[in-house]
């Protein structure tokens, strides 16, 4: 699914590597505007949560990669963005050093906002 479709668009960011476009990421607060300019349309979206999870969890990973996030298996009404992160600072803070193979931390931080307004770009 993409962009201002119904459902949940996945957008993932390095937060402390590979020139950090989410270094912020856990800055944004409910009530935040996302924009996202594709084809010469602009998405706004209003982010209305925040929602943390384990990678090393499947029904964590669920929940994020929901149509709904958060609630698998509810059909979508409304178009969301998750946008997502690592939260290495937080889990290295609190003593947690697991990494998949890839270097991938336990947890990811996660904004999810819902459309409110579309535009050209």
């Amino acid at each position: 699914m993409g962009p201002g479709q119904i459902g949940n668009f996945i957008v993932t960011g390095h937060r402390t590597s590979h020139e950090k476009p989410f270094a912020r990421l856990p800055e944004v607060v409910n009530g935040d505007h996302i924009l996202l300019t594709v084809g010469g349309t602009v998405y706004d979206y209003v982010v209305n949560r925040t929602m943390t999870i384990s990678f090393r969890k499947p029904a964590e990973k669920a929940q994020q990669n929901a149509a709904v996030p958060g609630r698998p298996g509810v059909k979508p009404t409304h178009a969301m963005i998750t946008i997502s992160t690592c939260a290495t600072p937080e889990d290295h803070a609190a003593g947690n050093f697991w990494s998949d193979d890839l270097g991938n931390p336990e947890h990811r931080i996660n904004k999810i906002g819902t459309l409110v307004a579309t535009r050209k770009a």
